[in-house]
């Protein structure tokens, strides 16, 4: 159930449907809960003076997000099961941090704590200058409204839509609808002969762009990516990233990036490695 103040986009997936494909308008529940993110965002923001192109923050000393001393542990059937076990970091404004690990070591677990989907046992996540982990259901959903954006590994994008209305669709949501924003997000991204066309249609590679750029066009303060070249080939997964982060720096959002590739890791600001729930 959407939080109080939240719009399910379920009610704008039916108005956009591909009748074709869908012609009962129904959202499985699969589909219902990969699209979590896809809420409306409500926060007020400053439109740029150049077309296309926001500047959330010309001080890049601003601190976007605080982690400290955050401990989860899960009850599973052979008992307790520790994932994090105090984990510290901090993120700027305009700052790029790579986060690295095996699998198993917490990475993802971190990240939707940041991301207000789960809450610490312990520790402090303040994020804008808000303790996640004080807000109750609806302050968190209130915080992802307002800073947060997730670009996922396996794309989900919704397959009735065209691209252009994928890149538009949490923006609109959002009640930050900017063709122009969008329009240059669909150009930097080499998109623009493809946006009349349906996922299905299009590579690996050009499914991640339009999912970047759906999640830059409702302007996030975080950008929160996970393994967002998993599924690609490595010079794909070159250029893609190249785009991620020239664009994140022009917006002066901060980007929080899961990754297993030492060269991707290698590209960001900073990295930290996490070992069992730890911080190596």
């Amino acid at each position: 159930m959407a939080a109080k103040g939240e719009i399910c986009g379920s009610d704008y997936y039916r108005r956009l449907r591909r009748p074709e494909s869908d012609p009962a308008g129904t959202l499985t529940a699969f589909t219902i809960v990969r699209f979590r993110w896809l809420r409306a965002l409500s926060a007020p923001q400053t439109f740029p003076s150049r077309p296309g192109v926001l500047r959330l923050s010309e001080d890049k000393t601003i601190m976007l997000l605080t982690v400290q001393d955050i401990h989860k542990t899960y009850q599973t059937a052979d008992g307790p099961f520790t994932v994090l076990r105090g984990i510290d970091l901090t993120l700027q404004a305009g700052e790029t941090l790579a986060l690295t690990g095996e699998s198993g070591s917490g990475k993802s677990t971190l990240l939707h704590l940041i991301g207000g989907l789960d809450t610490p046992d312990q520790g402090r996540i303040v994020l804008q200058q808000q303790d996640i982990a004080a807000l109750d259901d609806n302050g968190r959903a209130a915080l992802r409204r307002g800073t947060v954006g997730v670009v996922f590994q396996q794309f989900n994008l919704i397959p009735s839509l065209r691209v252009a209305d994928n890149i538009s669709f949490q923006a609109r949501l959002a009640g930050r609808h900017d063709p122009t924003w969008e329009a240059t997000l669909a150009d930097r991204m080499g998109l623009t002969s493809q946006l009349r066309k349906y996922p299905e249609q299009l590579s690996g590679g050009q499914q991640q762009r339009v999912a970047i750029a759906r999640t830059l066009a409702a302007r996030p303060r975080l950008v929160l990516a996970d393994e967002p070249t998993g599924n690609l080939d490595e010079a794909t997964a070159a250029v893609v990233l190249d785009l991620m982060l020239e664009l994140v720096a022009e917006t002066g959002a901060g980007l929080l990036m899961v990754t297993h590739s030492g060269n991707l890791a290698n590209r960001m600001s900073r990295r930290l490695h996490l070992r069992a729930g730890l911080v190596a």
